[in-house]
């Protein structure tokens, strides 16, 4: 099968996809588009939201609807990364047997991964990194697709281990899970307190995600595209001489190379979704609030003045 019948294929796909997860979900468009692109691309995506806004059952839902394994692991103050990764144990002829813990399935949630230990956050992101985990100086490779989901919950933050800044960089989007309107609200209301479960198909299996992915990879980006990712990031940093007085007077530091790997790979992605053969300019837009957001680390004056992260990117695109 050539690659323009495969994108036909991806976009046809990808709308059904959509539909599927809009029997669970209602709204919330946006956030389902960059978990998507990120599962196209294999990336991962750190979820930024309050409770009750069904992160959960969001994950779940694309789970089923791409046909793959999903765990969920609530992390703890007290959770140690054999509780996550699985440990060695004695059987019955005293010899040593790998007990699988939850970290070995295709879609893993990781709820509330900041009020871990950093010991805990460091197991898992071996496993995100390296796509395999090491106990007792033997590696486990991780079945692929292998997708790392990440939720943090941005108000209550006594009591928690925030995740450094390279550890933040390991995800590709950091989605920001906003309040639904009063009509999707009203609409969630309806349909969660009736007595009628939705019944969710699968639509890929695991061999075809990969097969996206690899997809993805072949589409090719035209070299100003490609400028054009690298000098976005490139402006965010305020130790260039480049930097502009804006990037000095409210950024303390700015993205790495990873960011415009994933600007890249994000455009590609996205413009694939969306029935083009190559990725221009808008497609790079489109997807630089989720990859630039957790890459960027604002200054005291920028808090001061109330300057956000986004309003930053907005003024560099």
């Amino acid at each position: 099968m050539s690659d323009v019948t495969a994108i036909t294929q991806l976009v046809q796909k990808h709308q059904a996809l959509k539909q599927e997860i809009a029997k669970a979900i209602v709204g919330q468009h946006e956030v389902i588009d960059q978990i998507l692109l990120s599962i196209y691309t294999g990336g991962h995506s750190l979820l930024i939201g309050v409770p009750g806004l069904a992160k959960t059952l969001m994950v779940n839902t694309i789970a089923q609807t791409l046909g793959l394994d999903f765990k969920r692991i609530q992390f703890t103050p007290d959770l140690m990364p054999s509780d996550i990764l699985g440990s060695e144990v004695l059987d019955q002829n005293r010899n040593f047997k790998f007990i699988k813990g939850p970290i070995f399935s295709n879609i893993i949630l990781a709820d509330e991964i900041n009020r871990t230990p950093p010991k805990t956050q460091a197991a898992l992101l071996e496993a995100m990194q390296e796509r395999a985990v090491t106990i007792a100086g033997q590696q486990h490779r991780l079945e692929r697709p292998y997708f790392v989901l990440a939720t943090q919950n941005p108000i209550e933050q006594e009591g928690t281990y925030p995740l450094p800044e390279a550890q933040l960089d390991r995800f590709m989007f950091a989605i920001e899970l906003k309040y639904p309107s009063i009509e999707e609200e009203i609409q969630v209301v309806k349909t969660t307190t009736d007595d009628v479960s939705p019944t969710i198909n699968a639509l890929f299996s695991s061999k075809e995600i990969l097969e996206v992915q690899h997809l993805v990879r072949r589409i090719p980006v035209p070299d100003n595209v490609v400028a054009y990712a690298v000098r976005l990031v490139n402006s965010t940093r305020p130790n260039l001489e480049s930097a502009s007085e804006f990037v000095k007077q409210y950024i303390d530091w700015g993205a790495g190379p990873r960011a415009s790997q994933n600007l890249v790979l994000g455009a590609k992605a996205h413009a694939a979704v969306n029935g083009k053969y190559s990725p221009d300019i808008e497609d790079v837009q489109a997807v630089s609030m989720g990859i630039l957001r957790h890459r960027i680390i604002k200054n005291y004056k920028a808090e001061a003045e109330g300057i956000s992260e986004e309003d930053i990117i907005t003024k560099l695109l």
